[in-house]
């Protein structure tokens, strides 16, 4: 080690300052809620930075996932045949003359330009939410990648109530993240948005201009609408 490293070493170690023992960690009280509070918790916060959220029994989220498509006036949305709610969503327009459900299984880059341009909304599902930031998670696969959500300028979320956790950090325990990182998980807290700067904002320009959430609650576990 030469003379000059030596000396600055020296100097530094000399004028490292006496550090006290460690305190006792402060407790910070975390969030807690029942099914129903982290619902409500978790609506708000969407509806805050302007997503929209319904909240319908089991047996009737198709029917009100076919009645916004037609309010908003879609001709065409994206889903996965192959993904979790693949099954359902092709049982929902089957009995209909025309149905809106488009499937792509080509890799993105064959047709890109009909996903830019072309593509009025999408549906996806969604692993879990998170009550006390308004978060929803997604985890994309190859049947149902991220650009699903990324994408297009209307994105239908699909959640389950009781896979809603109170804070990430509760996700990330009880879903025992540790054992299995996500290679690619998405977290999504409202449409897309961006601001100038003069700070004009501005939603769509990224992504979604209008984020659909879909709580699917047990039939009768606490009010829907």
């Amino acid at each position: 080690m030469s003379d000059a490293r030596s000396n600055i070493l020296g100097r530094l170690r000399a004028g490292k300052p006496d550090l006290p023992a460690a305190a006792t960690p402060t407790q910070i009280p975390l969030a807690s809620w029942d099914t129903q509070g982290r619902v409500e918790q978790f609506r708000n916060k969407m509806e805050s930075v302007r997503a929209e959220v319904h909240v319908t029994p089991r047996d009737s989220w198709l029917d009100l996932l076919r009645r916004l498509v037609a309010e908003k006036q879609i001709s065409n949305l994206l889903y996965a045949p192959d993904g979790p709610l693949g099954d359902a969503l092709s049982q929902a327009w089957k009995s209909q003359d025309q149905s809106p459900l488009i499937a792509r299984t080509a890799a993105v880059d064959e047709w890109k330009e009909e996903l830019f341009f072309n593509v009025g909304g999408a549906v996806t599902s969604t692993r879990w939410g998170i009550a006390e930031t308004g978060t929803l998670v997604l985890w994309p696969t190859p049947e149902e990648p991220r650009s699903f959500s990324l994408v297009p300028p209307v994105h239908f979320a699909i959640l389950q109530a009781r896979d809603i956790h109170d804070t990430f950090a509760d996700l990330v325990e009880q879903e025992s993240w540790h054992r299995g990182m996500p290679t690619n998980a998405l977290l999504i807290s409202g449409p897309s948005k961006t601001a100038d700067i003069e700070q004009t904002l501005a939603y769509g320009v990224h992504g979604p201009i209008e984020l659909i959430i879909i709580v699917i609650a047990e039939n009768n576990a606490f009010p829907v609408t």
